[in-house]
This record gives C-alpha cells, sequence and structure tokens, in this order.
C-alpha cells in the first residue's frame, strides 16, 4: 500500500479532489462497499459528511443495484464504489442491469498501485478486459486514471458519456497511489445533458405514415424520460386518438388509468394486445431498444423487417436499424422526442378512431382473472395498490412472481409522482430489494414496497442490513416463498415434463430472518389475511416484510404447473 502523501504537500490528495467533483455534479449519496483501495475516497467522504453521503452496502452486487435505481430515479448517474478483484467482480451484475436497462451510473473501481500494475499483483484485474466497452459490453466507457491532475477532467466525461444519447454506465478505475497524490485541479462545472431532436423531414414523413395507416399502434419506453415529455406523449396520443403499450418493465411512462393505454408489451403480455400489435399496420417504437423481451422474441415484430410499417425514435444513432430494418429512424433524446410529436397536426377525422377505447377496454378486461386459493396474488397486487399511496414505488426482480404485478399494478405517468416502477430489463434476480432500499433512502418521502420471490430475495436478502443502518422507514417487502425457483420450474414442466432437477429451493422462515434485522416481519398464507398484515406494515413506522406462502402449483398469474405439463405431454 502507498504511503500518504505528508500534510505539507501541496494541493489536496486527489481522492478528496473526486469527492468534490461528485459534489459538483450534484451527488447527495453514494452506495458502495468499503475496500483498502481506495481508502484516500473514504476519507474524501469524511471531509465533506455534510455534503455527501456515502451508504455502506453488506455486498458489491446489492451496492451496484442500489446505484442503478438511483441512476433510474433522478435521471442522473447514479454513484456505487467499490474496491478490485473481487468487489468489481461482484459488481458487475449491477453494470449488467445499467446496460441494458439504458439507466445512466458511474462505477468507481479501486485500483492496484501504479508500480505495481501486470504483474498479477493482489486482487488485480484488467478491467477495460473485463467490462468493455462495447455494443455487448457492460458499459460504455471504461478507463484508468493514471494522473490525478486529470482526475476531475474524467469525472466530467463519465457524466457526459453516461447521460448523452442512450444513457449508460462507465467504469472509473483509480489505482490507489494516483488517489493519494495531491492535486490542484480545479473542480469542473454540473454536466448538463445535451438534447436531440428529430429532424424536421422526419417529422413530415411520419405524420404522412400515419394519415396513411389503418390500425396504428405506438409503443413507448426505455429511459431518458422526464415528466414534461410523459406528458407530451399524453397528449399525442390524444390528438391522435392512438393506442400506446409500454415496453417491458418501463410501464411509469405512460399513465395505466389513462383511456389510450393499452397495457404492457413483455413477459406475458396480454394476448388480445399480442394480437393488436401482430395485426397493426403501423408501429410507432418510441424510446424502447425493441429487444427480445418487448417484441415477444422477436416475433411480434419480425427480424429483421418486420411485416408492419416501423417507425423507431431512439436517443442512440447505434440502436437504430441494429436489429430492425424500420421504414423510418428518427434519432432524438426522450425529453424532446415526445414534444416533436406533440406538434404534429391531427386530422379532424381519423379511420382509427375507437381503436384506443377497444385496447383500453381490453386491458380492463385482463384485470379480471378467477380466484386462486388459499393465496391469491392477483388479490394481493390489487390490495397494495389500493392502500398504498398514488407516488409509492414498486421494485421487483425475476422470476415469475413479477408477473403479477406487471399485470394487476396500474403505474402512474412519470408526469404525476416520477418513477414508480424499479424492475431489470435484464432479468437480474435480487435486484429488487436493494433497488427499494436505494428508493427508501433517496426519497424518504415516499412508500416503497418491494415484490419478490423466494429465490430472487436471498440473492440479496443481507440488504436488510442496510436498510436498517441507515433509518429507512416507509419501506414493506413481500416475499412470495414457493420453494422453488419458479421461473425455471415452468421451463423444465414445458420442456421435460415431470423430471424436476435443481429448481427446488429449501428456505427459511422468511419472517423470522427480517426480525433478525429489526424489521417488522409476518407470515401470510390466506388471502383474506393479507390486507390487515399490510396495513399494520404501512402505519408501523419502520420496515416491514410480509412473508407470503404460495403452492408451487400456482406458477404463472395465467396458468398451473399441471396445466403446463398436461400441454407438454400432449404435444408428445
Amino acid at each position: 500500500m502507498s504511503a500518504a502523501p505528508s500534510p505539507s504537500s501541496p494541493g489536496r490528495l486527489a481522492g478528496h479532489a473526486l469527492v468534490e467533483a461528485l459534489v459538483a455534479q450534484g451527488v447527495t449519496t453514494c452506495f458502495g462497499v468499503p475496500g483498502e483501495s481506495y481508502l484516500a475516497v473514504l476519507d474524501g467522504l469524511h471531509e465533506h459528511r455534510d455534503r455527501i453521503r456515502f451508504v455502506a452496502c453488506r455486498q458489491e452486487g446489492g451496492a451496484a443495484f442500489m446505484a442503478e435505481a438511483q441512476g433510474k430515479l433522478s435521471g442522473r448517474p447514479g454513484i456505487c464504489f467499490v474496491t478490485r478483484g473481487p468487489g468489481a467482480s461482484n459488481a458487475s451484475i449491477g453494470l449488467h442491469t445499467a446496460f441494458q436497462d439504458s439507466t445512466p451510473m458511474i462505477l468507481f473501481v479501486g485500483q492496484v498501485a501504479s508500480d505495481q500494475r501486470d504483474r498479477e499483483a493482489f486482487q488485480e484485474l484488467d478491467y477495460r478486459q473485463m467490462f468493455g466497452p462495447g455494443t455487448l459490453g457492460l458499459a460504455k466507457w471504461v478507463a484508468e486514471v493514471q494522473s490525478a491532475d486529470r482526475l476531475p477532467e474524467y469525472v466530467a466525461r463519465a457524466f457526459h458519456t453516461a447521460l448523452q444519447g442512450r444513457p449508460g454506465p462507465v467504469v472509473l478505475v483509480l489505482p490507489e497511489d494516483m488517489l493519494t497524490t495531491p492535486t490542484a485541479a480545479p473542480v469542473l462545472p454540473r454536466v448538463q445533458t445535451v438534447h436531440a431532436w428529430p429532424a424536421p423531414g422526419g417529422l413530415r414523413e411520419l405524420r404522412q405514415r400515419l394519415l396513411a395507416a389503418h390500425r396504428p399502434i405506438v409503443v413507448a419506453g426505455g429511459s431518458g424520460w422526464d415528466a414534461e415529455a410523459c406528458a407530451a406523449l399524453q397528449r399525442f396520443a390524444e390528438n391522435w386518438q392512438l393506442p400506446v403499450a409500454c415496453g417491458f418493465r418501463f410501464q411509469d411512462t405512460f399513465d395505466n388509468r389513462h383511456p389510450n393505454y393499452a397495457g404492457d408489451v413483455g413477459i406475458g403480455i396480454n394476448p388480445k394486445l399480442a394480437a393488436r400489435i401482430g395485426d397493426a399496420d403501423l408501429v410507432l417504437a418510441v424510446g424502447v431498444r425493441l429487444g427480445e423481451m418487448t417484441t415477444g422474441g422477436y416475433t411480434l415484430l419480425e427480424a429483421p423487417r418486420p411485416k408492419q410499417t416501423l417507425v423507431h425514435v431512439h436517443a442512440g444513432p447505434e440502436e437504430l436499424g441494429r436489429v430492425y430494418a424500420a421504414d423510418l429512424m428518427l434519432q432524438a433524446s426522450m425529453a424532446c422526442a415526445a414534444k416533436a410529436l406533440e406538434t404534429l397536426a391531427a386530422p379532424n377525422a381519423l379511420r382509427w378512431a375507437g381503436q384506443a377505447e377497444a385496447a383500453h377496454a381490453d386491458y380492463e378486461a385482463n384485470l379480471v382473472a378467477p380466484p386462486v386459493a388459499p393465496l391469491d396474488l392477483a388479490v394481493v397486487v390489487k390490495t397494495v395498490q389500493r392502500l398504498a399511496p398514488p407516488d409509492t414505488v414498486f421494485t421487483n426482480g425475476a422470476g415469475n412472481f413479477a408477473g403479477w404485478l406487471h399485470r394487476y399494478c396500474r403505474y402512474p405517468g412519470l408526469q404525476h409522482h416520477g418513477r414508480t416502477q424499479l424492475a431489470p430489463t435484464s432479468g437480474a434476480m435480487g435486484y429488487g430489494l436493494p433497488a427499494a432500499v436505494a428508493a427508501a433512502l433517496l426519497q424518504p418521502e415516499r412508500c416503497v414496497v418491494n415484490l419478490a420471490g423466494d429465490g430472487d430475495f436471498l440473492m440479496t436478502g443481507q440488504e436488510l442490513a442496510t436498510a436498517t443502518g441507515y433509518g429507512a422507514k416507509r419501506l414493506i417487502s413481500i416475499v412470495v416463498d414457493n420453494a422453488s425457483y419458479g421461473t425455471i420450474r415452468m421451463h423444465q414442466e414445458r420442456e421435460y415434463p415431470g423430471r424436476v432437477s435443481g429448481s427446488d429451493l429449501f428456505n427459511p422462515d422468511f419472517a423470522a430472518l427480517a426480525r433478525a434485522f429489526d424489521w417488522a416481519a409476518e407470515r401470510v398464507e390466506r388471502t383474506e389475511d393479507f390486507e390487515a398484515a399490510f396495513v399494520r406494515a404501512l402505519e408501523g413506522g419502520r420496515p416491514a416484510l410480509l412473508h407470503l406462502k404460495l403452492d408451487a402449483e400456482v406458477s404463472t398469474s395465467r396458468t398451473t404447473l399441471s396445466a403446463i405439463r398436461a400441454a407438454a405431454r400432449a404435444r408428445g
């Protein structure tokens, strides 16, 4: 370990300069797990503790998930600090989530001292090789800062890169000796996002294509939206009487109660919405990447040339034309795209009049489902929404349990309360609890509800301690326990009926586990007992966990394991 400079050295330590740069960028909270490789930064955080808070997490994966959630909630880069080697490896899941979700984020990684590089020193890794960058990498940009005097320059570039075009994660690697070097480098100004408007000629062509359509539909989502843009999208949809669906796990882009809302396009899609998209003659995709989940495995829109006329609006030029040969491609920031769409004058009469209302009626009908006993997750989600405040933040990780939240939770648009859905389009298990902890700490005035599966929850369950230690209050985690990796079991029964291997789980008493972390906790096994338990959790004044026991037979919000197995055997 390199020795710190003497107090008589000129300037302040680079580790302190880094903290000053974060403060100048408006960062008030960062997440991480402390490590000896960046002690100078930790000392700088202590020096500036009245302006920036360091939340010490229990594992780097949880810390990275929290920073990713911070990026989603704020629209500015979420900040995570980890140490070299194992710490960076653990944090990679949060990077992958931020990359696939297009979330601005900066991961700072401590590194071995410069004079020890390339010797496979203790925990040494080459992070440019490890994290990318690339279109299928883990980060938009990876850099190692060799000069203390250039550190503010690198930090400013990291913020610019994370925010511009398609937002995403950046990795800055910090050699230990560089951080203890004195520097007089100035702090640079706060980085502002540079927005791009769609080309006027492209807007004119879009209007002509709309006028020629008979069955158009909008699919909106992705990152970079703000309240004004979401409100403009709503007015555009109203003016043109367009049905609007939201991309996978971006359901809060458009108000789910609005009469033009058609539902979400992702796992467990409403079959009527899937048919509507398949039958559309024009699909206007705004902000969504048109990845595997939003396109139903590239079948709702056939790759590379859809049968529907496709207009794709996206902030990243590398995303346009990447999979689909769209009929019209417009590069634009989401903060500008919907405002530009709103300027398109609609005719007095539209040949598809009534289709938005029909699509919304299909969505409303999809909220009705036959009862399930003894515990009905549809009723659970509807009860949570009825009793929780309207600005509640909902979080989830990955697993079949999330299908009930996607189907039955009605998210308001961003223009009403900001982000209300934090969920990984990357399908990362363990995301929901750390995201909920981050939301509860960053926006303590709001209620936060996490819906988790048993396998999902235990991947990051130790972050219960982080919530307790940093004083989270209005936080409720609902753990659905079916003693199974339910998604894998579903696929097994579909592909190899009756041949179950590796998908059984052996769980603790989740309520007792939560109480050990000083959370309030209850076990619920019947639908009729849930409401009272949830009210007690809402009014308890401290974090609460509700342990829900669910029969493994209840596979998804649409089917059972028996039905899946029977269908597979019938296929032969």
